[in-house]
């Protein structure tokens, strides 16, 4: 499952969404293999960020670009002339889909097909990955693990613009990109979990800011169950996918990346690992009468990704959680948060445990 620095030497990968939380660290994942990487996104969003703290730009070939232009984005990807392309540029947010729908689905579908219909005749291209989410399937409220072919449409604006950009994709796919000789598949990935996402309403990035101020982190729907990964799972899943589809274009398809269905655990067990013993960690339940827009449970089959692609989880939820805690004190204690970074895709690929430190519960 370790990205092969063989294969991504000297490759030349169009990567949306690089100022982004999940973005921002493949950007440095795709400069450490040696790919000669150029990278559209808007200008990261508040502050701090990873983009700017990780120094991501630098090393790449970068440019603030909105999707929804579509003119400027062709000329961006004619320019790049890529042979992959990794497609995470999003409004990635359920709350924030909720509150500014229109936006959202102006981002995530119309941006996805601009991006899609610029890949027309790129003579070079072979390969493209869309990621969307594991929020795309119409919710069943039934206690079995979605899979690829279950019915897609989601009822928040976030889900369902992800489920209409993932039909979009196969449309593309099908039409015009598949007969060009470009394999293009979608990745559904479950909740990523790790150091340097500080985005609004996302549990540990909250906890993070809640705690250093000496606030309790307030909580909505603590019994709600998630299939978390840390961010590095699911980028080198997506990195795998390209490589894979690159060797063997028939595998083009959807595909859900994340730990094992039975891995899934409670908004409340996790917080509650991560709050560990420590005196200055408090939890507040009582948020749970405004408990917003999302599902309360959710799981991912992942079988078609471990027998097609050969794709598994690599850290245990406590270690990827241990990594998490450590990325974000060390950060805190003034560490590089480049270096940081480094160091985890360093240990991810080396197989290395977590650094010693609270343990979770």
């Amino acid at each position: 499952m370790r990205p092969d620095p063989g294969f991504w030497r000297g490759k030349r990968v169009l990567l949306t969404g690089h100022t982004g939380f999940k973005g921002a660290w493949l950007a440095l994942w795709l400069q450490r293999l040696g790919a000669r990487v150029s990278a559209i996104a808007l200008p990261p969003a508040g502050a701090p960020n990873l983009f700017h703290l990780a120094r991501v730009g630098s090393g790449l070939d970068s440019h603030f670009c909105d999707l929804r232009n579509a003119p400027a984005l062709a000329r961006r990807v004619r320019a790049a002339r890529p042979e992959l392309v990794l497609h995470l540029a999003a409004q990635a947010l359920v709350r924030a889909g909720h509150a500014a729908p229109l936006q959202t689905f102006a981002t995530n579908v119309m941006g996805t097909v601009h991006l899609l219909d610029a890949l027309r005749g790129q003579a070079d291209l072979r390969v493209a990955v869309v990621v969307t989410t594991d929020k795309v399937y119409r919710h069943r409220a039934w206690a079995y693990p979605y899979r690829e072919d279950d019915a897609l449409g989601a009822s928040d604006p976030y889900g369902a613009s992800k489920a209409a950009a993932e039909l979009a994709t196969a449309s593309y796919r099908d039409s015009f990109l598949a007969a060009q000789g470009v394999a293009v598949a979608t990745a559904r990935a479950g909740n990523v979990i790790g150091g340097g996402d500080w985005a609004q309403d996302r549990l540990l990035p909250d906890a993070m800011r809640a705690w250093s101020q000496g606030q309790p982190l307030r909580i909505r729907r603590r019994q709600a169950t998630r299939p978390w990964q840390h961010v590095l799972e699911a980028l080198a899943a997506y990195l795998r996918l390209a490589q894979r589809l690159w060797e063997q274009p028939a595998l083009a398809g959807a595909y859900n990346f994340g730990p094992l269905p039975q891995a899934a655990v409670s908004v409340g067990n996790l917080i509650e690992s991560a709050a560990g013993d420590g005196p200055a960690c408090a939890i507040d339940y009582g948020n749970e009468a405004d408990p917003g827009p999302e599902v309360d449970a959710l799981a991912l089959e992942t079988a078609h990704a471990r027998q097609a692609l050969g794709v598994s989880a690599h850290w245990a939820l406590a270690e990827a959680l241990q990594r998490t805690l450590h990325w974000y004190r060390q950060q805190q204690g003034g560490a590089d948060a480049r270096a940081l970074c480094l160091a985890d895709i360093d240990a991810w690929e080396a197989g290395q445990a977590a650094p010693a430190g609270q343990t979770p519960r």
